[in-house]
């Protein structure tokens, strides 16, 4: 099982907890990478689940999809990003009708842009389960030039988009699904720290 528990932070860091088996005539789960073992895990508790969920799944280089398939969801996607699998995301939103339960695992990455659609499409955050599994690379965006750099993992970070040197801030924007990053040599341009990997 690949968790982490990650350090006390400020409010707007989001928390997670473990999957648990609720009732509803729906259940949507949507993972990446290691996050399949926890769906894995949900599905060995609550077997019942799998005839009513819609599985929709991004390996990242793993194998855990034959595993999550053999389970028996009544559907089953696996897409190569989640760029690829957001129209068949919010289709499942769009057309749901009251009691769909929503479990989002693996990185922060997915899990945040999964439940920013879930809340645009009016889902409250605190009704949708997230377990953190796998990588600890943040989602980040520059708080000055607004791009999003993928699958941060060391802080201070140069940004993908404007090149500047970037400190990795706790914040996070639920609205975004990113963490935010504010540069780090403002004041005294080029005085940059050694670059430290995430939670080392």
């Amino acid at each position: 099982m690949s968790t982490f528990e990650f350090p006390p932070s400020i409010r707007s860091r989001p928390v997670y907890c473990v999957l648990e088996a609720r009732p509803g005539k729906a259940h949507l789960m949507i993972a990446d990478a290691e996050g399949a073992e926890a769906l894995i895990d949900l599905a060995l508790r609550a077997p019942e689940l799998m005839a009513k969920a819609h599985v929709i799944y991004i390996p990242k280089a793993t194998d855990f999809g034959a595993a999550l398939n053999a389970l028996n969801p009544a559907q089953y996607y696996e897409g190569p990003s989640y760029s690829a699998a957001v129209s068949r995301i919010k289709r499942v939103f769009s057309d749901a009708s009251m009691g769909l339960q929503i479990y989002l695992s693996g990185t922060e990455g997915l899990m945040g842009q999964a439940l920013s659609e879930a809340m645009q499409a009016g889902y409250d955050h605190t009704a949708i389960q997230t377990e953190h599994r796998g990588s600890l690379a943040r989602r980040m965006q520059c708080v000055h030039c607004k791009g999003i750099t993928e699958d941060v993992s060391n802080d201070p970070f140069q940004c993908s988009h404007c090149g500047l040197n970037l400190f990795v801030r706790d914040h996070y924007s639920r609205r975004l699904a990113a963490f935010q990053g504010v540069c780090i040599d403002a004041e005294e341009p080029g005085n940059v720290p050694p670059s430290k990997e995430l939670y080392s």
